[in-house]
């Protein structure tokens, strides 16, 4: 049934049957994360990370209403610079699937995606969460309940600093989400090493956490877990010169009336601008950095 709708590269499919080392990666970062050609060289350059430490990409996305594990260059190239990708979570597959459109997978998507696909270990940049002023506007990014559901490991630099992290915290608090710091004891903020708020747990190597992983499933627990692994020191950006940025294009988005699935595209874009370029390069240095601490974990996990 399943591969009506699914391909898996020949690649991925048979690492997975090997029980070899995998890592998931999401598209919305191409699509609709980064500028061309930009988007295009940090996915390639993510896949040849995993695979100089030893396992398998697998970037996700969906192609003429096929769910496509696996990407090629061609299609990684096409999605960086194709205008008609629309941004896929949950509520979105099966119409974007159903209507043979072209999506880029968000954290939620990919997460079930990959947990269809038999992958555990997903690499992204940063989760999505509880946005700013959700008292009112209940604004919740859906990565949060797929956390809470879907068993898969997720290894960001923590959550966009343009979101409440207070609240996103308490949030994945509530749904029973381990918070794991990776050789940080400090929930990390994305562009930055330091949030002021801490972590549920603390690991110190991939071992250690991949273990923690395996108990956690073996008990039937089901969800995923976060495992916030902050960005190297020497390309963590000043905080309250980002803190500024993000302050300024909160207001701007208001202002315009930007909502839903516009506002983080938006908010990153200007506050790249706001930076003179240099938040992109932040982001780009913190996703190498979890593809690393990705392949590592992904590599602990298949020895189990």
């Amino acid at each position: 049934m399943l591969e009506n709708y699914m391909e898996i590269s020949k690649e991925v499919k048979a690492a997975i049957e090997g029980k070899k080392p995998v890592v998931a990666l999401e598209s919305t970062i191409i699509s609709h994360g980064m500028p061309y050609p930009k988007n295009v060289e940090t996915a390639l350059e993510v896949e040849e990370i995993i695979r100089s430490m030893g396992a398998i990409p697998a970037t996700i996305a969906i192609l003429n209403g096929k769910i496509k594990v696996g990407l090629s260059h061609d299609e990684i190239e096409y999605l960086g610079k194709a205008k008609d990708v629309y941004k896929v979570s949950r509520r979105d597959l099966p119409f974007i699937i159903a209507k043979g459109l072209n999506g880029a997978t968000t954290v939620a998507s990919t997460m079930i995606i990959s947990k269809l696909a038999g992958i555990k270990v997903f690499v992204t940049g940063g989760i999505g969460g509880v946005h700013r002023g959700a008292e009112k506007s209940f604004d919740i990014s859906a990565d949060l309940q797929e956390l809470a559901h879907t068993d898969v490991a997720v290894v960001c630099a923590g959550a966009k600093s343009i979101l409440d992290l207070g609240l996103t915290l308490e949030y994945l608090e509530t749904f029973g989400v381990p918070v794991v710091g990776y050789k940080t004891d400090e929930f990390p903020a994305f562009f930055t090493r330091k949030s002021g708020y801490g972590v549920d747990y603390r690991v110190d190597s991939e071992e250690e956490l991949a273990k923690a992983i395996k108990t956690k499933w073996d008990l039937g627990l089901n969800g995923g877990i976060v495992v916030a692994n902050p960005i190297p020191e020497e390309y963590e950006m000043d905080k309250s010169a980002i803190d500024k940025a993000i302050e300024e294009v909160l207001k701007e988005a208001e202002e315009k009336g930007i909502k839903g699935k516009k506002v983080t595209p938006f908010l990153l874009s200007r506050v790249k601008d706001k930076t003179g370029g240099d938040s992109l390069e932040s982001n780009i240095k913190l996703v190498y950095n979890n593809a690393k601490v990705g392949a590592n974990l992904a590599i602990e996990l298949s020895k189990l």
